[in-house]
């Protein structure tokens, strides 16, 4: 529904600005239009043709993917343009609904890009945990998995970690769907994360989803062991604020899993006690500050890992306002090469329900893109 919705806004500020075009002709002498009963002349023509290439190109930014300051160039072609129809007020006055139209996206872009925005918090706790990081992490070499259990180091060997630089960092790019309950409607997502890993571990998470055809901003931050996940209706309407020990507890989980799926370079580093179950099982109890959570892996036959199962994440209600402690998992599905390493790319994740057994999956998503050590400069 959005991006229909862009697109009509793109079609109304092409012809919006098209439409500045003969006041352009008529003020430089090159055509005369009888519909245009005021005189422009030369510098009335260059208003005009100012305003003609900020709407356009205001319009080109929402078509190709509006970079996080299209909102400003909105906002500057919204003023030169009103500029420009009040000079020929009884010839191009309707134009103003544009204008106001101009208006409102600015000021929702303000709210969605700019500098208070949840993107904008994402990008300032992303880039800020890039640059404490080391930047010639040593080589993962064979060896250093001698103090893995055997299935995992099998996993670390298959996915083309080893002869590669310790991972220090992540930055993936997903997509999906996600749903509140068994009975809720699916809401499509799209999302960008970042992860250090070290002594304090650090994690950016933002989603953009659609909730009832309108758009949601969720954020997740976790640093020092503190958890935080709000959430925005048109990056304005607070509808989601949660916070607290139950947070920071199952955050500590997800900042494990992530360890274990995208960064299986940083496994031989990480602050984790492994015990291998049996052949096809592993269990990790993860310490970081103080948090300390378990978690079991399990691989297939081939040594891929096809599920992560811990007993210590608390499910959020739909407010985030409670917290309940229920098995949760991440079955994978699908592997993909990212920037040589095979990675978990297609999976879910769900909760069991203890009454009744049932799994119960609230999220789908793809990995689009995962990239491991990565500069400051990186992050958009």
């Amino acid at each position: 529904m959005l991006a229909t919705l862009r697109w009509m806004v793109v079609v109304v500020l092409v012809v919006h600005g098209l439409l500045h075009l003969p006041g352009v002709a008529a003020g430089f002498g090159w055509a005369e239009i009888e519909q245009l009963g005021q005189p422009i002349g030369p510098a009335g023509a260059v208003l005009w043709l100012l305003a003609a290439l900020l709407v356009l190109a205001t319009a080109a930014t929402l078509a190709v993917g509006a970079p996080t300051w299209w909102w400003v160039l909105a906002a500057v072609a919204a003023v030169v343009s009103q500029t420009a129809i009040l000079t020929s007020w009884s010839d191009a006055g309707a134009g103003t609904a544009v204008t106001v139209l101009l208006v409102l996206m600015a000021g929702y872009g303000f709210l969605a890009e700019g500098p208070t925005s949840f993107h904008a918090r994402w990008r300032e706790h992303a880039t800020s945990a890039v640059r404490v990081q080391r930047t010639d992490p040593p080589v993962l070499t064979e060896a250093d998995l001698d103090v893995l259990p055997g299935p995992l180091a099998t996993y670390v060997r298959r996915t083309g970690a080893v002869g590669r630089p310790r991972v220090v960092s992540v930055h993936a790019e997903l997509r999906g769907r996600i749903r509140s309950g068994p009975d809720s409607g699916w809401m499509s997502f799209t999302g960008e994360q970042l992860n250090t890993y070290g002594p304090r571990p650090q994690r950016a998470f933002l989603i953009d989803a659609i909730r009832g055809g309108l758009p949601v901003t969720v954020l997740h931050s976790y640093a020092d062991t503190t958890a935080t996940m709000r959430g925005r209706l048109l990056s304005l309407v607070t509808v989601l604020d949660s916070a607290g020990p139950e947070m920071n507890r199952g955050e500590t989980v997800t900042v494990f899993n992530d360890l274990v799926l995208l960064a299986p370079g940083a496994l031989v580093d990480a602050p984790v006690e492994w015990t291998e179950v049996d052949g096809d099982r592993v269990r990790g109890v993860f310490t970081t500050g103080d948090q300390r959570v378990s978690a079991d892996l399990l691989f297939d036959d081939s040594g891929d890992l096809v599920d992560f199962h811990s007993p210590d994440r608390l499910r959020a209600s739909e407010d985030g306002s409670s917290f309940t402690r229920q098995p949760w998992s991440t079955p994978i599905t699908e592997r993909r090469d990212f920037h040589g390493v095979r990675l978990p790319a297609v999976g879910r994740a769900r909760w069991l329900d203890p009454e009744t057994g049932d799994w119960f999956t609230y999220i789908e998503l793809e990995f689009t893109d995962v990239a491991h050590n990565v500069r400051a400069e990186d992050i958009g």
